[in-house]
């Protein structure tokens, strides 16, 4: 009987090293003439992995978000990535390219090919409002392929604080994860946050993992 042991580590590596290894594919044969079409195509990759992990009834493309009521109209700038309840229908899709309401969405992500530090304020600041208009209990991440973080933790936990909470999941580069936290969860961690009496955001250095 062969001597076999599940390990979920190594399985998410996995899915770390085959982003990393397909992300330069374009970049490879076209170089740096279209970064645009480059980025498109990043999304795409990114689309791909996180497809293979949802349930049926869950759908994912890219687009825009309405959230109308009697007095106003809101439309969101463009979510490279949106995964919504694919049982209540969108107002419009072809292909991967949705224009759906408020209402279905589930889930968001803005995606990079590279920031620092210095550029998450601005990138936060356009995911914090997709998320107010959302305004759900919704998963609004950001995901870069590549980090350089050109400032210390503690200008990055500032940076944070802009966020307001919207932004809850930042995965920058391979290494280096962010969560954020409501203040009734702290117990839950591994070491326990005992009588914590704020929301917060956690930075996480993880080897090969962020993904």
């Amino acid at each position: 009987m062969n001597d076999y042991r599940v390990n979920p580590e190594e399985f998410q590596k996995s899915i770390t090293r085959e982003l990393d290894i397909i992300k330069d594919r374009v970049r490879n044969l076209i170089g740096n003439s279209n970064w645009g079409e480059e980025g498109r195509y990043k999304e795409a990759i990114l689309r791909n992995v996180i497809k293979r992990f949802l349930p049926t009834d869950l759908s994912i493309g890219t687009g825009f978000i309405i959230k109308k009521d009697d007095r106003t109209e809101q439309i969101s700038s463009q979510i490279d990535i949106i995964i919504y309840d694919n049982k209540i229908p969108a107002l419009f899709f072809e292909g991967d390219f949705i224009i759906t309401t408020h209402k279905n969405v589930k889930a968001i992500i803005e995606t990079k090919t590279k920031v620092r530090t210095s550029d998450l304020e601005q990138i936060i600041n356009k995911a914090e409002k997709n998320g107010r208009l959302i305004n759900g209990n919704i998963f609004n991440g950001i995901f870069s392929y590549e980090y350089r973080n050109n400032n210390s933790y503690e200008n990055l936990a500032g940076v944070l604080e802009k966020a307001n909470g919207y932004v809850n999941h930042l995965a920058l580069g391979c290494n280096v994860f962010i969560k954020y936290w409501k203040k009734e969860d702290g117990s839950k961690l591994s070491p326990a946050i005992e009588n914590c009496n704020n929301d917060f955001y956690n930075i996480y250095k993880l080897e090969n993992l962020s993904f």
